[in-house]
């Protein structure tokens, strides 16, 4: 029989509130709570920092504070990512976020999908779908990926844009929900 959290890890639906991802959710909090709080004059501190929360962080990656996310150990970053104030990573599926990938501020990743069924819903059941972008994707500010997208390389999505499905490499999206106005 698989426990909660190894449906959570496989993508199946599961139960939120099991003691097992209830302590690495708590795990994640006390060191966003850390990496929140710490000066912006000790960059390799919070460099530190992130390499303990994420499963993976490239070199010369910034994220400024305040950084939101569920469990850690489901993200990668790449070298050279840059994510402004107020990035949300709700990481209860896999995040991949390829090398020099720009996060404008208040950007949200959303992996977590909730049944539409009012019981199961009610029940707490929940599932996710991993999202990957690729090198060199740019968000605009408070843009949000939905679950299970994937963004290619060298595209940039617009300011406010809701991605709810995949977007090719090398093109500019922009609205809700977010549509292909150029490519590059």
């Amino acid at each position: 029989m698989t426990t909660p959290k190894q449906r959570m890890l496989a993508g199946e639906p599961y139960i939120a509130d099991d003691p097992e991802i209830a302590a690495d959710g708590l795990r994640a909090a006390r060191l966003l709570q850390r990496y929140n709080a710490s000066p912006p004059d000790d960059p390799e501190g919070r460099a530190a920092l992130l390499r303990e929360l994420f499963g993976a962080v490239g070199v010369d990656t910034v994220i400024r504070p305040l950084l939101h996310c569920d469990y850690g150990y489901q993200t990668t970053i790449g070298a050279r990512t840059f994510a402004n104030w107020g990035l949300v990573l709700l990481d209860v599926g896999r995040i991949t976020i390829g090398d020099d990938v720009q996060l404008g501020p208040n950007v949200a990743l959303l992996t977590a999908t909730h049944p539409v069924e009012p019981g199961p819903r009610r029940d707490k059941w929940e599932a996710a779908e991993p999202i990957t972008l690729g090198d060199n994707v740019w968000l605009g500010g408070g843009a949000i990926v939905l679950p299970g997208v994937t963004i290619g390389a060298d595209t940039v999505v617009g300011a406010g844009a809701v991605v709810t499905r995949d977007l090719p490499a090398g093109v500019v999206a922009v609205g809700n929900p977010a549509r292909i106005v150029r490519h590059l």
